[in-house]
Parts: C-alpha cells; structure tokens; sequence
C-alpha cells in the first residue's frame, strides 16, 4: 500500500475511533454495533436530484455528502513542519524518502500507542535497520558509534515528528543505542562480516521470504540466526546458544547487512514478515488481577448474568490496551484461560459469555472493513 492509501486508511482510522471514543472513554467490551454515519441533508424535499445533493454555501462550494465526524486528522501531512536536525548525522535519509513517509504515516501521533507492538514499531526498527544497511555502501560499517547514533536517533525522531509520527517514538517503542551501535557484536564492518558468513547463502534464503510458509519454515529467520551465531563467536568457540545479549546484538549486524544488499522496498518486505513472525508469536497484552472474575465465575456459577458481567468488565480492560492480530488474540486468550483456572474457574466464559478473539483487541471497536484494511498486512 503505497503513502496515499495509508494516509486514507488511517483517516477512517481516526474518525472510526473518535466515533468510538476510543481516543477517551471506551464503551462496553461486547454489543457495540456499527457506528452510525449521519448524513447532514440540507437538500430540500422537491429537489430534483432527490435529496441527493446538498445545499449550496453562499461562496459556490458545495458541501461534503458526509461531513468528517472529528478533526481532519492528517494535517501534519501536508502541512510538514521544519525537523531540527544536529546536521552530524551522516546517514542518507533522502535515499529513503518514501519509506520515511511510510514510517511516520505507520506511527501517526494519535495511532502509535494503540498500533506499536503490531505496525509503529516493527517498520521503525526496519527504517533504522534500512538506513545504516544502506549507508554502509558508502561507509563499509553496519554499525554507528555511540555519539554518531545519538545524533542519528534523534534526528529521525525529528524528521518523522515532522510528518506527523509521535513525538514520543523512542519510549513507545523502546529504541537505544543498541538499535543502531554494534551493541555486544564482535563484528562492524562488511568486510569482516563477509570473511566469516556465507554471504550468498544468507541472501538467497532472505533475498524472498515466503509470507505464507516463513512462520513456519523459517528459512530466512535459521540463516539468520546461524549468521549471528558465527560473527558473535569470532575468535572464541561458536555458541548454541541464541538468546544470548551477544548473539542478539549480532542479529542487528546480519539484519543490516541484508538491508544493504536489497532494495529498500525488499528490505522492508523482508524485515517485516520476519518482525510478523516474531510479533505473532506472542501476547502483548498486560493481564490485571483476575480475582473479581475468579469471585463471580469461579467453581458452581450461580449467576451467569453477574459472571459475564465480570468478564466483559475485565475483557474491556485488555481490549482498551493495544491493536493486535488474530493470532496474537489466540495467545492472549490462552494466558487467560490458563489464568482464570488457576484461579479456580472451570466454566467455559468464553463461551457462556460469548468472548470472541476480537474482544481482545482494540480492533474489537472498529467495523470490519477498517480492521481488513489496516491490519491484514500484519496479521497472515
């Protein structure tokens, strides 16, 4: 999807949630039903376009079928401000351009707290991946120095700020300087990595990662690791394992270096699908106490009203949290489960309650048409 439609998905977005309160006071976790659009008809009854058209202004311009429900939420966008860059940063942020509007659009101000673990935050870490892979062309290093990356961080704050992202990108998304340093790695340069890697065996198992069979098969994910492994057991005894800070700090090295040998668009393809990968298999979500659904719904329910009531309370609470996808909502609704019979509870409330997986998620509030548009990237 290219800048134009994200901007458009995004402002549905926006009126979608201000229509929903989201970005306020959210309603109950279950029974919302579409939002209601209504139309501002100034057409009189005997017009001949059949109450099609609206009234004319006194200006000439006519008025908009639908007027927008909230704020034009994309102003930023086309009314850019000027970034306060350190001017020490050497990194090439014009050869990106494109992917830098991609970035800010993906974590737009008003969305990136809500879509950061599963659209914000994974393209910025493929942007800061790109950028230093790229510049390493020029430099023969896939790694800044410590005061180089300070400059360079905040200045992609900055331009990103200035097309509209958050302002507040590196705490939402918790980027250090291991996101652009060598970290723990032994290895900085091309020139050493391509001395101890087989380079063209890594490209060809990343060079097109299968969307479908990835997860699965992780061809590109194993070549990496194995990768990361080598650099970070150079002149010490290779290590099984991959966990380690080391072998972590040398997975950003081989991610950059694949970077700088794909177009930015593939790059970004790639890193991506692997970020799915990773994101999917996990529930992002913070679980509160369960005890008050433990109390209701625990061993003979006596009330069945009262328990559900509990839990779509609860489920509300989580749902308020963060955008997720379908296979993360399966994660997060096994925790619970596994929760809840900690606590005791043996009646299935997911279904005597009528919990579905899109009650986990903020997208549980959105009609099924934003939430294909925007998150079916994500999500397969």
């Amino acid at each position: 999807m290219g800048p134009a439609g994200r901007l458009s998905v995004a402002a549905a977005l926006l009126s979608c949630l201000c229509l929903h309160g989201l970005l306020g006071n959210s309603g109950q976790a279950f029974g919302q039903g579409p939002p209601v659009l209504h139309r501002i008809d100034h057409a009189e009854e005997d017009d001949d376009s059949g109450g099609l058209m609206p009234e004319l202004s006194p200006t000439g311009s006519p008025q908009p079928f639908v007027p927008f429900l909230a704020p034009a939420p994309l102003a930023p966008f086309y009314n850019n401000s000027t970034p306060k860059l350190s001017g020490k940063c050497s990194l090439n942020f014009t050869a990106i351009n494109g992917l830098m509007t991609t970035t800010a659009v993906d974590c737009f101000a008003s969305f990136a707290p809500f879509l950061a673990n599963v659209i914000c935050c994974p393209q910025l870490q493929a942007t800061l991946t790109i950028l230093i892979g790229q510049s390493s062309k020029q430099t023969g290093s896939l790694a800044l120095d410590p005061t180089l990356a300070n400059y360079c961080l905040s200045d992609v704050q900055q331009l990103l700020m200035s097309q509209g992202a958050s302002d507040d990108l590196h705490s939402i998304c918790s980027v250090h300087l291991s996101n652009a340093t060598e970290g723990s790695c032994p290895v900085s340069t091309v020139d050493a990595f391509e001395s101890v890697v087989d380079s063209s065996k890594l490209l060809e198992a990343c060079r097109k990662v299968d969307p479908v069979n990835e997860c699965c098969s992780q061809t590109c994910q194993s070549a990496i690791s194995d990768a990361a492994r080598k650099i970070s057991s150079k002149d010490a005894a290779l290590t099984s394992d991959t966990a380690s800070p080391k072998v972590d700090s040398c997975r950003n090295v081989v991610l950059r270096w694949l970077s700088s040998r794909l177009e930015p668009s593939s790059a970004t393809k790639m890193l991506r699908q692997i970020s799915n990968c990773n994101v999917n298999g996990v529930c992002p979500l913070s679980f509160p106490d369960t005890s008050k659904v433990a109390k209701e719904c625990g061993g003979t329910v006596k009330n069945i009203t009262v328990c559900c009531k509990a839990m779509d309370s609860y489920v509300s609470h989580l749902q308020k949290q963060s955008f997720i996808t379908n296979l993360q909502a399966l994660n997060c609704a096994s925790v619970l489960g596994a929760k809840l019979q900690e606590m005791k509870v043996s009646t299935n409330v997911y279904s005597s309650c009528q919990v579905t997986l899109k009650d986990f998620s903020l997208q549980g509030k959105l009609d099924s048409i934003f939430y294909l548009d925007t998150c079916s990237r994500v999500i397969f």
